[in-house]
Order: structure tokens, then sequence, then C-alpha cells
């Protein structure tokens, strides 16, 4: 009795300290995300730390991300790199990298113009922008109860558009720009590595598109950029506020391989929720972001939409799952059958001879 009690005991501890660990990882993931947006939303805005260049800041933080990675697969061997051929790189990476870059470009671009709160609301139409491109590309089948769904996704954050206090067109046209990039961007990863049977996690991830991002941008970033940093004579690198800002998007990265890795990519889409509705409260108390009532009626439809879109994709999942697994039943039955009609046969003959 006294042996089964303590394991029990070790056994409910083990579980406590299970949720506990993933519970903490979801809150690293949420506070890095909250930090980053808001961090950005800090440097880009013209009413706070007022430099509003989206490419240079991107480009920084390629950087001190590809150098981080490289040390991480390569110095220190805490990453195992993904072995990748130079035309796989060439027709699969680079591709994605191209995406990523505009997304990220244009997403940063939309702080200047856009509220956080805003701008949340309308990444609610990431998942709308995923299933749409994905049946385009032949990698979502269409189905009507589905596009219903993302029909409500959109017609919510239209409301939340029209309730928005100080909307801007050019803001909100490089937001829906950045969310069209980023969700072409995750079709093209299934179509052009999963499919290959290539699985990225964030750090070989950042190892091998970071530098193919920061290629990209050095194109715009001549053109638009560097002429007016060269007449801005009187800024200087600060190394404190742009530093722990890099610090903050590799950390944000790294809590994504553990949340994914130790938990799960639906745990992360629930605590994305979470942390949508604490920057929207955060953008309303402490920044003071107007946030009126139609604004989060609008949202809370989106989020309805969301919420439904990623419990149908959970259950798709779960049958998946359920059927691989007794499709592998089945195939270890018929082995151990064949196995033992074989030892019988031999038996036979043995005891014929």
């Amino acid at each position: 009795m006294g042996k089964g009690g303590s394991g029990s005991g070790s056994l409910s501890e083990g579980v406590v300290k299970k949720i506990l660990l993933s519970y903490t990882y979801v809150a690293i993931w949420i506070f890095l995300s909250f930090t980053v947006i808001v961090y950005n939303k800090y440097i880009l805005d013209r009413k706070l730390y007022n430099w509003p260049f989206p490419i240079s800041l991107t480009m920084i933080h390629m950087s001190f991300c590809a150098t981080l990675a490289f040390l991480l697969v390569n110095v220190f061997k805490l990453v195992e790199p993904v072995t990748m051929s130079r035309d796989l790189y060439l027709s699969s990476v680079v591709p994605i990298g191209a995406l990523y870059s505009i997304s990220l470009w244009l997403s940063n671009s939309a702080y200047i113009y856009l509220s956080v709160s805003f701008i949340q609301m309308l990444k609610a139409l990431m998942p709308v922008a995923v299933y749409s491109i994905g049946v385009l590309l032949k990698k979502e089948n269409f189905k009507t109860d589905t596009m219903v769904n993302m029909v409500s996704i959109s017609f919510g954050v239209a409301i939340a558009a029209y309730g928005e206090a100080k909307f801007d067109v050019w803001g909100v046209i490089l937001q829906l720009g950045a969310v069209a990039f980023e969700a072409t961007r995750l079709v093209m990863i299934q179509i052009l590595l999963t499919s290959k049977g290539i699985q990225l996690n964030p750090i070989t991830s950042l190892y091998y598109v970071a530098p193919c991002c920061l290629a990209f941008l050095c194109v715009p970033w001549i053109f638009v950029e560097f002429p007016v940093l060269k007449e801005t004579s009187s800024f200087h690198f600060d190394f404190v506020i742009f530093g722990t800002n890099s610090l903050c998007a590799f950390a944000l990265n790294l809590a994504v391989f553990l949340l994914v890795g130790k938990t799960s990519a639906l745990t992360m889409n629930v605590a994305g929720v979470v942390k949508d509705w604490l920057l929207i409260a955060f953008s309303w108390s402490v920044i003071k972001d107007t946030v009126t009532p139609v604004n989060l009626f609008g949202y809370g439809l989106a989020f309805l939409g969301v919420g439904y879109y990623n419990h149908s994709k959970l259950q798709a999942l779960k049958a998946k799952e359920a059927q691989k697994k007794a499709t592998q039943a089945d195939e270890e039955a018929s082995r151990l059958l064949e196995q033992r009609d074989g030892d019988g046969m031999g038996e036979k003959r043995d005891s014929q001879a």
C-alpha cells in the first residue's frame, strides 16, 4: 500500500511539474512577444523614440539573430544544423526569406501609423489569409463551413476597423500586406520544406533564413532609408536601445522553440489570443490608445471565429493521429500474425523430419 501511495504521489508530482513548466513557457513567450511588439512601437513611433526606419530596425534584428544563430549552431553546437544542398537552399529557403523580409518590413512600418491595439485586431485575419492562399495553391481543400467561418472573422475585423478612432488607410494597407506576405510564407514553408521532409525549428530557421532576409532588405534600404539616414547626421547608434531590442527579438524565437517543442502549436495559438487581449488592454491603459466599444465588439466576433477555426484544426489533427495509430496497430498485428504462421510452419517441418 505504502509503495502504491508513494508511486501515485510521485506521478501527480510529475504531472504538476509538467503543467507548471508548460505555464512557465507560455508566460515567457507572452512576455517576450508583448515586449518585442511594444518595444518596436516605442522605437518607430514619431511621438515616442522617433526613429521611423522600419527597414533599418528589421536589418539590425536580422544581423543580430543571424550572428547568434550561427554561434549556437556552429560554435556552441547547441542546435543541430539541417543537411541542405545549395540547390535546395536557393529553390526553397531563398523564396521564403524574400517573403519573410517583406512581411517584417511592412509589419514594422505599420507601427508608425497605427495603434498597437488596432494592429492586433487586424492580425486576426491571419487564419483567413493562410486558408485562402492554401486553397489557391491547392494545399487546403475548399470547405463551405470553413469559408463561412473565414467570412465571419473578416466581418468582425471590418467592424473593428469601422470603430477605429485613429484609422489610417496607409497603415491598414501596410498591415494587410504584412498579413498576406506572412500567410504566403507559412503556406510556402509547407510546399517547399515540409513536403520534402525538412523541419526547421526557430533557431535553424534563423540560421538559414536571417542572412537571406538581410540580403533582400539591403535593396529597399539603399533607396528608401539610407539617403535619409545619411542626411540625419545627428543620429548616433544607441547600443543599449537597439541591443536590448534585438536581444528580445532573438529571445522570442528561442521561446517559440521551447513553447512548440515542449507543449504544442495549439498551446501557442491559445497563448497568442491571451497576448492579443493583454496588448489591447495595455495599449488602452498605458499607451492611452483609444479603444472604442465598436472596436471591441468587432474584435470579439473575429476572436470567436479564430477560436472555432483553431478548435476545428485540433479536431482534424486528433482524427488524423488516431487514424495513423490505428493503421500502425493493424500493420503490427499483421506482422505478428505472419511471424506466428511462419514459426508454426517451421515447427511442423521439424516434427516431420
